[in-house]
């Protein structure tokens, strides 16, 4: 494919007089960068995307109309999906089949509807294709488009940690796996004998040989020190809660820093899709999510640092202070600790030769395409465990979901629990654990241990979701936690006998007085994408009044 052929957008209603109208708006305002095509029938357009594809052609997004003789637009939608998941796919309908439009975000999984009519085009067409074909450009193209390309070896620690590392930051780039192709082969013996996987070449023709995350990441022009070397507020962390104080923070005038020592998102980042996060009843990915936070912090004005991880807090009234692993000094007015949590690892024999080589710690997305036809397992029980389950589905013959307890309901929500109990690929297994891994270079096999006694299988990949371990060890002894590690806030502060003020510490606000802690970090916190965004806004509130005093 040339880097000169634009998109298409492709459109398709029976209508001649509803497909000439949605064609003129939607020349008027993208044909400059795309290129829109039409068509009268379903059947007319899956044949033309099918053309798109053997050209190799991208196809950006679909808009389709519901009620069509032949294929409705849900059945082209859902076909379109399964031949080209990155696409986006918008269904056209009339407020009457607003039911066959819920009905195609579960079964096409499409990204939005638009109802019938959609004048002005300015508020009810434009704000939600601009949004898609942003994420479009973002993610869906990187596979093309990408002038950095990663060689390395699929069943490498080393790669895996440094694929994660770009997929999670949206670096695009494109994976190359040694033995598999023949572009890779090629291009690793054109390097010659002095190179060392995982390589990095980037698009001006640089080559970083055993390449890590640090060396990519100032290579692309991540920032990975401070602006100056002080703030009104400094966020440690940024998952939703981080990434909410960082929006709330900037565009409320105060100069914000946000030290993030991996990649945007947290946690919740590596959740393949969120259906019960409030506005988006189709459901976002946590790496969407996280992308639309960090895009709304920057264009209030607040710094990225990263990557970057804070080692040591501690107080130089009026001021605190951050150190940070390069040594540097981040002084600031206020601090908000939004660390998160991070997966409990196996321990189990085998585990520790086997992470990152078939043994992952989160969903690993770089990794699922690679899983087509085989038979896979999630250690998990709750929300993060049935959302891998889900995605894994789409490209593993079979998914074995490991529930050390004795109900699944106890920790997922509902609609998950449906959803799995409809995907016939996936299996449930309750008061089962893993009791060992084997294999030589990779994973090959999984020893189960349940009630029934022990199974040996065969297993390509297992995706572990157990337990929650907060990332606060940096903190030391300077903010009180609980035995668990949580940090504790507000009354429970008081509680523990650890307020020196003649005030009462602030709902948010730990022993260290002007340093608060948001989302999964905090002790006794709900554990939901929407409550850590909810707290993180509320902390600023919080550092407001604080700086008031």
């Amino acid at each position: 494919m040339s880097d000169t052929v634009r998109p298409s957008i492709v459109l398709v209603d029976d209508d001649p007089e509803v497909l000439a109208s949605v064609e003129r708006d939607i020349r008027h305002r993208y044909a400059s960068s795309y290129r829109v095509v039409s068509a009268g029938s379903g059947a007319d357009a899956l044949s033309l995307v099918d053309r798109l594809m053997v050209r190799e052609d991208p196809v950006a997004l679909v808009v389709a109309d519901q009620r069509m003789p032949g294929l409705t637009g849900t059945e082209v939608l859902a076909r379109v999906a399964e031949q080209l998941p990155d696409t986006k796919r918008v269904l056209l309908t009339a407020y009457a089949d607003t039911d066959a439009a819920i009905s195609a975000i579960n079964r096409a999984h499409i990204h939005y509807y638009i109802l019938k009519p959609w004048d002005p085009p300015e508020e009810r067409l434009y704000p939600v294709l601009d949004d898609l074909l942003e994420d479009w450009q973002a993610v869906g193209r990187a596979s093309t488009q990408a002038g950095i390309r990663v060689l390395g070896d699929r069943w490498s620690a080393e790669s895996h940690e440094l694929r994660e590392f770009l997929s999670r930051n949206m670096v695009p780039f494109r994976w190359l796996e040694v033995g598999r192709t023949r572009e890779a082969d090629t291009t690793l013996k054109a390097l010659g004998d002095d190179v060392r996987l995982p390589v990095v070449m980037l698009d001006d023709g640089a080559v970083i040989s055993r390449a890590t995350p640090a060396d990519v990441a100032e290579a692309v022009g991540m920032r990975a020190t401070p602006d100056t070397e002080f703030y009104d507020l400094a966020v440690v962390g940024a998952g939703p809660a981080g990434l909410a104080a960082a929006v709330y923070g900037s565009s409320e005038g105060l100069s914000t820093a946000v030290v993030e020592s991996d990649a945007p998102g947290g946690q919740a980042g590596t959740s393949s899709r969120i259906e019960n996060y409030l506005g988006f009843p189709q459901g976002v990915s946590g790496e969407d999510l996280a992308r639309r936070a960090l895009t709304q912090a920057r264009k209030f004005g607040a710094s990225m640092i990263s990557p970057r991880r804070a080692v040591r807090l501690h107080r130089e009234d009026p001021y605190r202070v951050l150190e940070l692993d390069d040594g540097s000094l981040l002084r600031c007015s206020a601090v908000i600790v939004a660390t998160g949590v991070q997966y409990r690892e196996l321990e189990v024999p085998g585990a520790e030769r086997l992470r990152g080589r078939g043994l992952y710690y989160g969903s690993a997305s770089t990794e699922a395409q690679g899983l087509t036809g085989e038979q896979v397992i999630v250690v998990g029980g709750a929300n993060s465990a049935g959302q891998a389950a889900v995605h894994l589905a789409r490209f593993a013959e079979r998914v074995l979901v490991l529930v050390r307890g004795p109900a699944i309901e106890a920790r997922m929500s509902s609609y998950l629990i449906a959803q799995l109990a409809e995907i016939p690929q996936v299996e449930i297994r309750l008061e089962t654990e893993v009791a060992e891994v084997h294999g030589q270079d990779h994973l090959e096999a999984a020893t189960l241990r349940s009630p029934a006694g022990e199974e040996r299988l065969e297993t390509a990949a297992a995706f572990v979701f157990i337990g929650a371990r907060p990332r606060t060890e940096w903190l030391d002894t300077t903010v009180t936690r609980d035995d668990r590690g949580f940090i504790l806030t507000g009354q429970s502060v008081s509680d523990a006998g650890k307020w020196a003020l003649d005030r009462s510490p602030m709902l948010l606000e730990t022993s260290m007085p002007g340093v608060f802690a948001v989302g999964d970090v905090r002790s006794d916190s709900v554990k939901r994408v929407a409550s850590a965004v909810g707290e993180g806004s509320v902390a600023v509130h919080l550092v407001h009044a604080y700086l008031s005093i």
